[in-house]
């Protein structure tokens, strides 16, 4: 029987972290997985809430305290089956996903300072020991029509559509530019926070289903809008938010200077053997780099940069440590690392110096009035300023959307930021102006969490279902 004081009983256990002298040389998950025994006594922690506030809090609304009952009894094709009711990404987002700041922070034994039930281990516990048991979505009771969807992006808002037309009898094919599925997830993320053979086993998955991919397919080059719009009932848009955002001081555009996600991606895909024929590998060993950024991505290149065998790696971030968007696990994982944090630190201008080095200017900030969102500005220090010599410069700033080459052609609209305009509550959820094509994910709320792309993908594929009538 359940011990109801079971979490007085047992510390949270979100799993074993490798040392951080063994994983900055290597680019492996850092979080060990939870044993049979770990996961079962971890759920049993659960306080059962009756009114589940981790629940709220995650995006897609897991039932989380129902497959924690399920791992306890040891119910795991359940608790799967379950799982995958409200998410499409499960053993994704168990690892990437910011739990502390979403379903471990509102659990009520996190708030009671008795440490959250580890949610995210579990839920990455569920799916990668129901997979490896052999269960499969069940889909034997799909009946197929004569429908197709043409979903471009193969990141986390297209596989969310996909997954959910599959079920509902609807052929999916997700063309993307890039020579894997995930976006993001796969050329994004380090393999330090998601190994990349666990998105190949969701491809697996998903071809299981009936999704079909067409990869190293760049939409409007490669083949036309018009061609898909002509072979398909519908369009699904879940193209991301790629662009860069600049900081406009002088020298950004130096040599040494480098974006985020360009230097993330070759990182990638030396990795994974498929960085493309002329392309050079960026490599910061024995280099002094200096991270501008205070985001995840920030993060992941300033652990990056130490797994390369960087001399030294400096973050420097505009507002204190409380006020950054980050992660605070990866904040605290990257410090382990040896990754040092200049806080209140505002770059002014980039100096190229005799040698090939850079001087980064950077002034010293105080926290002003809240802005719109209720965040404390950055303001300057007169006089603060100061120069950290480096090697390279990696700017970490975001990403924000873009519209679709062709929103123009098809009259799809778009607001003044980028962003496409797909109404969530519409007569079709995540519908544009025009009716056959749909968007969701970043391009549409901008750069945000992964979660939230797979909810936007799983309402929108809802839209396009009640837009073929099949809903």
């Amino acid at each position: 029987m359940s011990d109801v004081f079971q979490f007085m009983k047992l510390s949270r256990n979100p799993g074993d972290k490798i040392d951080a002298a063994v994983r900055k040389i290597e680019f492996k998950e850092i979080y060990q997985p939870l044993h049979a025994v770990d996961a079962a006594d971890q759920a049993e922690r659960c306080l059962s809430c009756g009114n589940p506030y981790c629940e709220w809090e995650c995006p897609v609304h897991n039932y989380i305290p129902n497959w924690l009952k399920l791992v306890e009894e040891g119910r795991l094709f359940e608790a799967a089956e379950l799982s995958h009711q409200t998410n499409s990404l499960p053993e994704i987002c168990g690892r990437v996903c910011p739990q502390d700041r979403l379903c471990e922070g509102a659990c009520t034994l996190n708030q009671g300072g008795f440490g959250a039930v580890s949610i995210g281990s579990i839920e990455k516990y569920i799916t990668d020991e129901a997979f490896k048991a052999g269960w499969r979505p069940d889909m034997s009771k799909v009946v197929w029509t004569d429908k197709t969807v043409g979903v471009i992006g193969a990141g986390p808002a297209g596989l969310a559509c996909a997954d959910v037309l599959a079920r509902n009898g609807v052929k999916a094919v997700v063309y993307d530019r890039y020579e894997e599925i995930g976006g993001l997830l796969t050329f994004g993320i380090p393999e330090f926070k998601l190994e990349k053979d666990i998105v190949r086993r969701r491809r697996e998955i998903l071809e299981g289903m009936g999704v079909e991919f067409v990869l190293n397919t760049e939409v409007g080059k490669d083949i036309s809008i018009d061609k898909l719009l002509k072979k398909h009932d519908a369009i699904f848009m879940g193209m991301g938010a790629y662009r860069y955002m600049r900081g406009n001081f002088s020298g950004e555009d130096s040599p040494g200077v480098l974006e985020a996600l360009p230097y993330l991606i070759n990182n990638v895909r030396q990795s994974l053997g498929t960085l493309p024929q002329g392309e050079a590998s960026i490599s910061m060993r024995g280099k002094r780099v200096v991270v501008l950024g205070g985001g995840d991505t920030a993060m992941d290149c300033n652990r990056t940069a130490i797994r390369q065998g960087a001399k030294r790696v400096i973050c420097a971030y505009r507002r204190d440590e409380a006020n950054m968007p980050g992660s605070k696990r990866e904040v605290g994982n990257a410090r382990e690392e040896g990754v040092e944090f200049l806080w209140n630190r505002q770059p002014v201008s980039i100096e190229p110096m005799i040698g090939g080095t850079l001087a980064v200017k950077l002034a010293e900030t105080r926290l002003g009035e809240p802005d719109a969102k209720g965040r404390r500005n950055a303001e300057t220090v007169p006089g603060s300023e100061e120069i950290v010599e480096c090697d390279h410069v990696i700017i970490a700033f975001g990403f924000q959307a873009e519209a679709a080459p062709w929103s123009e052609q098809l009259g799809i609209a778009t607001a003044s930021n980028g962003r496409t305009q797909a109404a969530p509550h519409g007569m079709y959820k995540y519908q544009t102006s025009n009716p056959k094509v749909f968007a969701g994910g970043d391009m549409v709320r901008g750069a945000d969490l992964v979660v939230r792309a797979v909810f936007d993908g799983r309402q929108a594929a809802e839209g396009v279902l009640g837009y073929l009538g099949r809903w």
